[in-house]
């Protein structure tokens, strides 16, 4: 029998993250991972989906040279070679993860575990079964996509974004059930790999929940390129052919009929907590089934820990690893706790979007008084240098005393931009701070500045409103 300090169920960025740390901590850590050393989000979510996010922004690039002098012929898509390309970005991050366990003491098996008991784990491998005495448990198990009752994923027509990253060819026509984060990241990149796009919502807008500036303007280049959206509208019924779906669109006004080669299903993603056997130690979810924990990580049960999206939304890589951090800190009998103010957030669409804080609505709900200042890429000539005019900085801070409540970016490397708003949230700065802060010119970052001076009410490249 094994025994260790904490055993990590589950190799995702919570997961590891956290046996890394506890191992530096000096735990013995003994970390279990099914299938996916680095999880869903290194193997079928983040990693590869903006790889190929990548190259279909390049394509459409080269596709657009000629309008600044550059005169390419040919173009094509070599879809065998770009698959290979993804697979070996994920085996080099796939065998840094393997070396950082390694090399900080931990005791990797790859293996499906069990929790049988408040200090017991089963884990199966090719190997047999083993239990494994432990003091502690955190489980980082992560998610899985969920389904529709009457439409089930089959691999084949009826996609999940796992396959939708391993496809050999663009679809010619493509349905994204579900308009939310996975769903337009897919619907803009085969977009631009040249397939002809449906996309239908639930909701009144797509990315529910987003500021609705910053999705105006992904739909309006969605749509521009030819895309479909149908808001308010649900999936009533597929048929199958052999090499198509049939989908019955319920839109409110009538039942309208959508065929396409494939059908993204992209509706949410639901807790893989079925075959951990948690029931028998009284280990408590929710309604969804995702774990409750305090801000320590630790769940109802002592000695038991919880991180990443197996407790909850929202499902981000990088909320993961800090959560497996504190998990770590805590078991090892440290002061900590999950009390960032903020946890950002980046969507690939075409243009980016990325936030931080608080939105004007949410602000204004919270009881603040607020107002909110833009500065739009069109005026930055980095953004014009590069052809990506598109988009504006948004702040949302206190007219009390210019605290910056909120940060939101729709335009180009909004994800890269983001994390100078995080921090000024973070260490609770002023619009003042962020405009006396000099930016270097010509980049994309100077966005920032210039809607904190407007902010201030000392606008340079704008005019005062």
């Amino acid at each position: 029998m094994k025994e260790a300090d904490l055993t990590v169920i589950g190799g995702g960025p919570g997961g590891y993250v956290c046996a890394i740390r506890a191992a530096q901590l000096g735990l013995r850590t003994l970390l279990v991972e099914e299938k996916w050393l680095g999880g869903e989000c290194l193997w079928a979510g983040c990693i590869p989906s903006k790889s190929l996010i990548t190259v279909a922004k390049l394509y459409e690039k080269v596709k657009e040279a000629e309008k600044f002098g550059l005169l390419i012929d040919g173009a094509r898509i070599d879809y065998a070679a770009l698959q290979k390309w993804k697979s070996q970005v994920i085996s080099k991050l796939v065998s840094g993860i393997e070396a950082l366990c390694k090399g900080n003491g931990v005791e990797l098996v790859m293996g499906e575990a069990e929790v049988g008991g408040r200090e017991k784990v089963v884990v199966r491998s090719k190997e047999g079964v083993e239990e494994v005495k432990t003091k502690r448990i955190v489980i980082a198990t992560g998610t899985r996509p969920a389904e529709l009752p009457g439409i089930a994923f089959d691999g084949r027509v009826v996609i999940s974004s796992k396959e939708a990253l391993e496809l050999t060819s663009a679809p010619n026509e493509l349905l994204v059930v579900g308009g939310g984060v996975v769903g337009l990241e897919f619907a803009c990149m085969y977009q631009k790999l040249g397939s002809r796009i449906t996309v239908v919502e639930l909701t009144e807008q797509l990315l529910p929940g987003a500021d609705p500036d910053l999705v105006r303007l992904v739909q309006k280049n969605f749509e521009r390129r030819g895309g479909k959206v149908y808001l308010k509208s649900r999936v009533a019924a597929i048929e199958k052919m052999q090499a198509s779906v049939v989908a019955k669109v319920d839109t409110g006004a009538g039942v309208i009929s959508l065929e396409a080669d494939k059908l993204l299903l992209s509706v949410g993603r639901k807790p893989r907590t079925e075959k951990l056997n948690l029931s028998t130690i009284g280990v408590e979810t929710d309604q969804r089934g995702f774990i409750k924990t305090d801000k320590r990580m630790m769940t109802n049960v002592v000695g038991i820990y919880a991180v990443g999206d197996v407790r909850g939304p929202p499902l981000l890589a990088h909320k993961a690893f800090k959560e497996g951090v504190v998990a770590a800190e805590s078991a090892a009998g440290l002061p900590t706790a999950a009390e960032w103010t903020t946890v950002p957030d980046a969507i690939f669409t075409d243009p980016e979007i990325a936030t931080a804080g608080l939105t004007e609505a949410r602000a204004v709900a919270a009881g603040y008084t607020v107002k909110k200042n833009r500065f739009p890429f069109a005026a930055l000539g980095r953004a014009l240098s590069t052809g990506e005019p598109e988009g504006f900085v948004k702040i949302v801070s206190d007219v009390s005393n210019g605290l910056v409540l909120g940060v939101q970016i729709v335009g180009p490397e909004a994800s890269n931009l983001i994390s100078e708003a995080a921090l000024a949230i973070e260490m609770g700065a002023t619009v003042e701070d962020i405009a006396l802060t000099i930016h270097p010119h010509p980049t994309l970052s100077e966005g920032l500045m210039e809607a904190a001076e407007a902010a201030e009410g000392k606008p340079i490249h704008q005019l005062k409103v």
